[in-house]
């Protein structure tokens, strides 16, 4: 039997599951293991309550425009329950669609702008409204690699996406585009990172590519839980490079 237990809160897991980013809680498992965890998984849905308290990581994956805009409007029951798990420190990952109603708003494939629900400082813009800067192209597709400027750790994935997101003042981006596009394609920036919530474009998965940010995340989730415990053998799990 494990000695630790961690309770993740999958965001609408059965409606944002377009890219197979559910292998971001695959990885999770995989590491927790390793750190002597077990990981119970809830999916939180559409009229689902969600309690802050009862969980301590969480996932947010993206999916289409249409599913997204079925999410915005029921996420905005769930904006006071969030912005408490976001602001008490609580691990989050948000990728892609889910990284975009995390903010303000963000601008659809059609132009319609769509409301998030601004816990997190940024918007996003859509390509098509932008497209002569970017050679006709309406996504950003393709490898990309980042490095983060406090740690110099380097991640790598892959992005594909018609958004174009713009940080706001308290967020730092997950990291600076070595390769690739990023958030906008114009300001050397990929992601997002407000206290423990990491947000990005990454798909991939990107916690299968990049170990370490896993390895943190439930670190994060342990130290919040287990104040007292001692996780010198956690904190020593040593992640193999997988690119």
């Amino acid at each position: 039997m494990a000695k630790y237990h961690l309770h993740l809160a999958h965001l609408y897991g059965d409606l944002l599951n377009t890219y197979g980013d559910i292998g971001n809680i695959i990885a999770l498992k995989y590491y927790a293991k390793q750190m002597d965890t077990d990981i119970q998984v809830d999916v939180v849905s559409i009229e689902d309550d969600f309690d802050p308290d009862q969980f301590d990581i969480a996932f947010f994956g993206g999916g289409q425009d249409y599913e997204q805009m079925v999410v915005s409007k029921d996420i905005q029951t769930k904006k006071d329950g969030i912005k408490k798990f976001i602001e008490d420190g609580k691990p989050m990952l948000a990728i892609c669609g889910g990284y975009q109603l995390l903010g303000k708003y963000y601008v659809g494939a059609d132009g319609e702008k769509i409301p998030g629900i601004g816990v997190l400082d940024h918007y996003t813009l859509t390509q098509s409204e932008h497209r002569s800067a970017h050679q006709n192209q309406s996504r950003f597709i393709g490898d990309v690699e980042i490095q983060n400027e406090d740690t110099g750790a380097k991640f790598h994935g892959f992005e594909n996406h018609n958004g174009r997101t713009f940080l706001g003042e308290n967020e730092r981006p997950l990291g600076h585009v070595l390769a690739g596009h990023g958030n906008n394609g114009e300001d050397g920036t990929e992601g997002a990172i407000y206290l423990h919530t990491y947000c990005s474009y990454f798909h991939g998965p990107i916690l299968t590519r990049n170990g370490e940010l896993a390895k943190q995340m439930l670190l994060e989730a342990l130290s919040i839980k287990y104040p007292d415990a001692d996780l010198t053998p956690q904190e020593g799990l040593i992640v193999q490079p997988t690119f």
